[in-house]
Formats: C-alpha cells, sequence, structure tokens
C-alpha cells in the first residue's frame, strides 16, 4: 500500500507543477503563494481516492487525473483560507510556515480564491484533453461545487466556527466533521466512478464508503491531535485543546474513539464489498492504511 500511495502522490505532484502554466500572465506573487501550498506536501488523500475509484471501476487513469489535481486545489484552498487569522488562526501547516505568514493575508486570501477556481478549469479538461464523455464531466462539476460549498465543506466550516459559541451535542459534532472533512472524501470517490461511467448503484456505495471513511478519518485526527507526533503531523499537537475546541475524544473519550474508527472503517470496506466493484482491493486497501495512520 505504501508503494501504491507514494507513487500515485509523486505522479500527482508532478503535474501539479504544470497546473498552472508557465505562459499565463499571472502576477508572481500569486503563482508563488499559489505553489507555496500547493505543493507544501501531505498525503494527497483525496486525489489518490478519485484514481483508486476510477481504477476500481476499470476507468481511464489519464481522464481521471485532472480531476485529481482538481480536487487537490480544491483541498488547498481550505487550507489556506482555514488558517487564516479571521478563521483557525495557525502559523504553522504541513512543518511550514503558512501562507499568510509568508505571503500576507491579502494574497493568501487571493491564492485560495485562485485555486479554487483553477480546480474548475482543470475539470474541464478531462473532457478537452482526454475526451471523457461530457455529461460525466459535467456531472462532476455540478458535484465538486455542491460537495465543495455551502452544502458541504463551505457549510461545515461555517458550523465548525459557530460552533466555537459552544457546540453541545455529539450531532452537532458529526455534522461538523461529515461536511468539512467527510464531503471532500465523497466527492473524490464519485469523481472517480463518474470518470468509470459508474452505475447508480456503484455510486452509491463509494458514496456510503466515503462518508464512513471521511468520519473515521477526522476522528483519528481528533485522536493524533491529542497523543500524535508533533514531527510526523507537521503542526503542534494539543491545538484543539488549546483553542478550546469539541472533538470526538472530548465527548465519548479516548477509548470508544478509537472503537469508532474502528468500526467506521468496517462500515466502509462493507459497502464496498456488498457492491462487488469490479477492482475495488486498492479502495479497501487504503481504508487499512487510513484507520492505522500516525500523521
Amino acid at each position: 500500500m505504501h508503494t501504491y500511495i507514494s507513487s500515485h502522490a509523486e505522479q500527482i505532484e508532478s503535474e501539479l507543477l504544470l497546473a498552472l502554466p508557465a505562459e499565463w500572465q499571472v502576477p508572481a506573487p500569486l503563482r508563488e503563494a499559489m505553489n507555496y501550498s500547493l505543493m507544501a506536501g501531505g498525503k494527497r488523500l483525496r486525489p489518490i481516492l478519485v484514481l483508486a475509484a476510477s481504477e476500481a471501476l476499470g476507468g481511464s487513469h489519464a481522464a481521471a487525473l485532472p480531476v485529481a489535481l482538481a480536487i487537490e486545489m480544491v483541498h488547498t484552498y481550505s487550507l489556506v483560507h482555514d488558517d487564516l487569522p479571521a478563521m483557525d488562526n495557525d502559523d504553522y501547516r504541513r512543518g511550514k510556515l503558512t501562507n499568510h505568514k509568508v505571503y500576507g493575508e491579502a494574497m493568501a486570501i487571493l491564492a485560495g480564491d485562485a485555486l479554487l477556481t483553477q480546480a474548475f478549469y482543470s475539470v474541464a479538461q478531462a473532457h478537452k484533453v482526454h475526451g471523457a464523455p461530457a455529461e460525466r464531466v459535467l456531472a462532476i462539476s455540478e458535484e465538486l461545487a455542491a460537495y465543495a460549498g455551502a452544502r458541504g465543506m463551505v457549510g461545515g466550516q461555517a458550523a465548525d466556527m459557530l460552533g466555537e459559541q459552544g457546540i453541545t451535542s455529539l450531532e452537532e459534532l458529526t455534522f461538523i466533521h461529515r461536511h468539512k472533512t467527510s464531503d471532500l472524501m465523497v466527492f473524490s470517490l464519485r469523481a472517480g466512478g463518474h470518470i468509470a461511467g459508474a452505475t447508480p448503484e456503484q455510486l452509491n456505495a463509494l458514496t456510503a464508503f466515503g462518508d464512513a471513511l471521511g468520519l473515521a478519518f477526522q476522528i483519528q485526527d481528533d485522536i493524533l491531535d491529542i497523543i500524535g507526533d508533533e514531527s510526523k503531523l507537521g503542526k503542534p499537537v494539543k491545538s484543539d485543546e488549546k483553542q478550546m475546541k469539541v472533538t470526538y475524544p472530548y465527548f465519548i473519550g479516548m477509548e470508544a474513539s478509537e472503537n469508532m474508527v474502528r468500526s467506521l472503517t468496517t462500515q466502509a470496506k462493507q459497502a464496498l464489498e456488498e457492491a462487488k466493484l469490479p477492482n475495488a482491493e486498492r479502495l479497501l486497501q487504503l481504508a487499512d492504511y487510513l484507520m492505522k495512520r500516525d500523521h
């Protein structure tokens, strides 16, 4: 699994370097700010999910790749904005100074805006360059807007900020996690499915897989914020506690949270196994890998 992830991550990173064409007339500080965060490392999990879902259904790797790049752009923009003083006010991300600490708040905001809009340009290339059917690319564009927008990730971030005034139930916290984290994973899997011409039943299975996997991933993040290794995480531990954020371990305790990660991972895998996708082995392995991750 490690070889699979590292090889796909290397390809994604090499393609990301080309995602903003050199011949485009873009102000140098903006280009630098965009690339600073886009190339700051990370697991590249979401684009890998796009590729793995497409592979699971025999889809075109070449056509899936610009969609994979798009979701990494959206994810990166969300982190740049999330780190801003008006949001989480973080100084470090992936072991490096956050974007606004290097380029200033205004340029960080613009870099995030540019990455978000560039994502939709990248999705279009699946059709224009690689010949993916236009109706499939249209479905991906529509779902990217939905899962990344007010009904999805942005709505989750808004609920998270409002929750700083006091989250009083596990249901509220789960809503935040599902939208702030799970939604982009669900999109990634569905996008890979769309590229490969998935049936509605197969898309439903990928959705269930992504929803459970995303929630497990975020709960694991909550756990690692307490017991993780700062050198591996690339950011300070116990930041949730310092910011007085309510997390799963706060509500149900560490042991129950760890059990929840295992239970959700099993639930995710069952959704795929029941759907009998042609080649879901890599997705199943990714689920286990994420359950055991330490960063």
